[in-house]
């Protein structure tokens, strides 16, 4: 039996924040992963995904300025940009685990599983440990359908080494957007099959219907109030039926409609842990039901989104919680989410929605931009943001932004809501010019 203080089950950013930082403060900290080092972001998530969306946005700006300065729109070479993802990626395993090891951090390969005891068995290998840290993550999740055998991930889609003429994408969440709009800024017709009429429901409905418009300008074949039933060969490719007795052929079928919880070979049954449909219930402090056994990430149920930034954050407030005393419950900052394509899909704060069911507490301003100066001037065929004001303060409290430059708009306004800065402030800050960060003062 080898012990040690902490044992983190689960080698991504959010674990690997926790087990360094527990590290420093001199605890004996063991890491254990399953699969590859470094988690999911790094290896097949959000990084290889941005590396191709950088091929993406760059040809969506020379659409937009062709024949405003430009001539010609440059084509992604799948290959080559796969091995610029690949040149990335194939570092992420070996350099995480020889961090650790370099580290001091005793590291361990396979798969977990809780006994009775409230030791952990990893391959031949017994752990104990005074206090746990479950930071598995979420792995894609396959719909029970006819023909389940032949669909793929966005795992395989994000190593491809060569994408089909056609493809069919199931679900139009952030996955199922955002590969929707590599695929079809490298030639590809997609098809984007959604059950309700309401994708990316977390977001702003108008701001949605927009991008959705969007993507059907860009020839994206988004089939909305349908699912699909059945998925079969046909000869070197696949038919696909859908519940509205719409039937085509296509090259591959990817399941895009959402992700479960890695908990299934834990047995967090036999330590008393209780988990619910959508990952681990904790407390205030990431506590689950198991005094000494904590929880961070994706795999943790809770109404935050589940992004690596997150997880990183709870994995440092565990890092404090774990070696202080009477530690307060987390407290975490507003959170930017974006769904990135060629035109980009962002929110932060107090939600429309939100605001809307507070009108004596809110006001929600609707800005079309598309014929301000910074839009104007890369050609933003649709730009706008709906900013959420608290009536009180006149501070900005959330904000909805769609444009191609959504992604650096949020994260601007984020500074401006973490930091309480009301319109005198923003005011008083001298911003280079004309720049969106210049853009701020005009949006209360």
């Amino acid at each position: 039996m080898q012990e040690f203080d902490i044992v983190v089950i689960g080698g991504g950013p959010g674990g690997l924040a926790a087990a360094y930082g527990l590290h420093a403060r001199g605890m004996n900290v063991a890491v254990v992963e399953k699969d590859l080092w470094g988690g999911t972001c790094p290896n097949r998530g959000c990084d290889p995904k941005k590396i191709l969306m950088a091929a993406v946005e760059t040809q969506g700006r020379s659409e937009a300025l062709r024949g405003h300065g430009l001539s010609g729109v440059p084509q992604l070479d799948w290959p080559a940009l796969m091995a610029a993802k690949r040149a990335y990626t194939e570092k992420i395993p070996d350099g995480t685990h020889n961090g650790l090891q370099a580290a001091g951090i005793a590291t361990f390969h396979g798969e977990a599983s809780f006994n009775a005891d409230g030791t952990l068995t990893v391959g031949d290998n017994q752990l104990n440990a005074a206090n746990w840290i479950i930071a598995t993550g979420q792995e894609p999740r396959l719909p029970q359908i006819d023909g389940q055998e032949w669909l793929r991930t966005s795992n395989e889609f994000l190593d491809l080494d060569n994408l089909p003429e056609d493809i069919t994408l199931m679900g139009a969440g952030y996955v199922g957007v955002e590969l929707a709009a590599i695929a079809n800024a490298a030639g590809t017709q997609v098809h984007l099959v959604h059950h309700s009429d309401r994708p990316l429901r977390a977001f702003d409905g108008d701001l949605v219907s927009d991008l959705l418009d969007r993507l059907k300008a860009n020839g994206i074949d988004v089939q909305l109030n349908t699912e699909i039933t059945q998925v079969a060969p046909a000869d070197d490719q696949y038919r696909v039926a859908t519940a509205d007795g719409q039937s085509w052929t296509t090259g591959m079928v990817f399941a895009t409609a959402g992700r479960m919880p890695v908990i299934a070979g834990l047995h967090l049954d036999r330590v008393d842990v209780a988990t619910t449909a959508h990952g681990i219930k904790v407390d205030g402090t990431l506590r689950t039901t198991n005094p000494h056994i904590f929880a961070l990430g994706d795999v943790v149920d809770r109404p935050q989104p589940k992004l690596t930034p997150v997880a990183g954050f709870e994995g440092r407030y565990l890092t404090e919680t774990l070696t202080t005393c009477d530690a307060p419950a987390i407290k975490y900052p507003v959170i930017p989410s974006v769904v990135y394509g060629k035109t980009q899909l962002a929110q932060l704060g107090v939600t429309t929605t939100q605001a809307a069911a507070e009108p004596a507490k809110y006001r929600v301003s609707d800005l079309d931009l598309t014929h301000w100066y910074s839009y104007q001037r890369i050609q933003d065929p649709r730009a706008r943001i709906k900013v959420v004001i608290d009536k009180t303060t006149a501070h900005i409290v959330g904000a909805a932004v769609l444009s191609s430059e959504a992604e650096q708009v949020i994260n601007y306004l984020d500074f401006v809501i973490q930091n309480h800065m009301g319109p005198a402030d923003i005011s008083q800050t001298i911003t280079a010019y004309p720049t969106l960060a210049s853009d701020l003062t005009y949006f209360n």
